[in-house]
């Protein structure tokens, strides 16, 4: 058995949405953010009832492997995913919703753990400056369908 100190990076950013936290938790889902991220594609989805729910379990491309999605909780206002890329990454993804003003505010942060040297440059690459602007491309592309109803395209 080898047992390490992890290698880890975890982030955290709020969005500030103009939908409710009801409007924006359904879009907050393998099949749902098809409709407003361009290229989102998951391969499979497994769901009881097609949509995010607990013990969902979806896949997608990743760099050389594909990624092993597992959502853990999914209830008003929260969710919560594990995303494990084989030799890169453990990552627990959770998503808070808050009411505000302007419609809700979505804490979004990362934990990503390494599995491995792919995972230990992954998690240096990491940065908070790279991480900000995931974030707020994130944000205007759930925005723009919450504002229009329509993908933002490049």
């Amino acid at each position: 058995m080898h047992v390490t100190t992890p290698t880890r990076a975890v982030r955290s950013y709020t969005q500030r949405l103009v939908g409710t936290p009801d409007q924006v938790l359904p879009l907050l889902c393998p099949v749902r953010e098809a409709d407003w991220i361009e290229g989102w594609d998951p391969r499979l989805v497994i769901s009881e009832s097609g949509f995010a729910e607990p013990d969902c379990v979806f896949t997608t491309d990743a760099e050389n492997t594909e990624a092993i999605w597992y959502v853990t909780q999914h209830r008003p206002g929260f969710v919560e995913m594990l995303k494990i890329t084989p030799g890169v990454t453990a990552c627990r993804l959770t998503i808070e919703l808050g009411e505000a003003d302007h419609g809700c505010d979505a804490t979004v942060t990362y934990a990503h753990t390494s599995l491995g040297p792919a995972g230990d440059e992954f998690v240096a690459g990491f940065s908070a400056e790279s991480y900000e602007g995931f974030m707020r491309e994130w944000e205007a592309r759930l925005n723009h369908y919450l504002r229009t109803g329509e993908k933002l395209t490049d």
